[in-house]
């Protein structure tokens, strides 16, 4: 009964709001109705505030951007949406400031880092952070130095509590969006990881890697130390097996 006194106030306030509107405005408030009436396929783990509420407005969130958008989310997008979607669902978040090099977003007492990924090459198995962080000036030169890289990383993590990448791909005539949790401890794994300066390459600075193995020697992801012009950390060929989808969505992309 309240949900229903809430839904006809809201309704009511609409309608009292659309007579001021031109022409033009009403048209594109038309064209947003129609599209949150797109059916979505959507999941939720059910972990923390990942619940059905979330999926559900998330859901709507993504139907009006792409209705003035063909582009997948980007970073900034996500950052405000994933803060509106959690305090529409009675949790509290809020966004960092401006330039903050850790965390995106604090939500409740954990602080967390958000990523995007959508390029046509996305595999569906595999996670791929292609700035995972800037590494900027410093010694670059061998696997000495890598180590000390890597270790700029583990501080750099020290700042949030949990990582999550929005990942977008178009599947036929869908658009498939999910919500993944790359666990820290995993990526921490990279302390024991094997250091590979590219000696060969003619990039300045030389890329290197540090590759991580399980105790099988199953390759469970690598860091690449990217020494072109953003000197930059990435995240390659992260088995999505060892994350967690908290939630997903696919719905028409047109």
């Amino acid at each position: 009964m309240m949900i229903m006194t809430e839904n006809n106030q809201l309704i009511n306030e609409i309608k009292d709001s659309l007579s001021s509107l031109s022409l033009g405005y009403l048209r594109l408030l038309n064209d947003i109705t129609q599209i949150l009436q797109r059916d979505v396929e959507m999941q939720a783990d059910g972990h923390g505030p990942f619940n059905d509420e979330f999926a559900k407005y998330f859901a709507g969130v993504l139907l009006v951007h792409h209705a003035l958008s063909a582009e997948p989310f980007t970073k900034d997008k996500f950052e405000h949406a994933m803060v509106r979607v959690l305090n529409e669902s009675n949790h509290h978040a809020s966004l960092s400031s401006r330039g903050n090099a850790g965390h995106d977003l604090t939500f409740g007492d954990e602080k967390w880092s958000l990523k995007t990924q959508a390029d046509k090459s996305l595999k569906l198995d595999k996670l791929h952070i292609s700035k995972f962080m800037e590494m900027g000036k410093g010694e670059w030169t061998n696997e000495t130095s890598l180590a000390g890289l890597r270790q700029r990383m583990f501080d750099h993590m020290s700042n949030y509590d949990r990582i999550f990448s929005l990942r977008h791909k178009i599947i036929g005539s869908n658009r498939y969006y999910e919500l993944v949790e790359i666990p820290k401890k995993l990526l921490l794994k990279a302390e024991g990881g094997q250091l590979e300066m590219k000696t060969n390459s003619k990039q300045t600075p030389k890329p290197g890697y540090c590759r991580v193995f399980d105790d099988n020697g199953e390759q469970l992801f690598q860091l690449y130390f990217d020494g072109g012009t953003e000197r930059k950390l990435q995240i390659k060929h992260l088995k999505k097996s060892l994350c967690h989808v908290r939630a997903s969505w696919k719905f028409r992309k047109d």
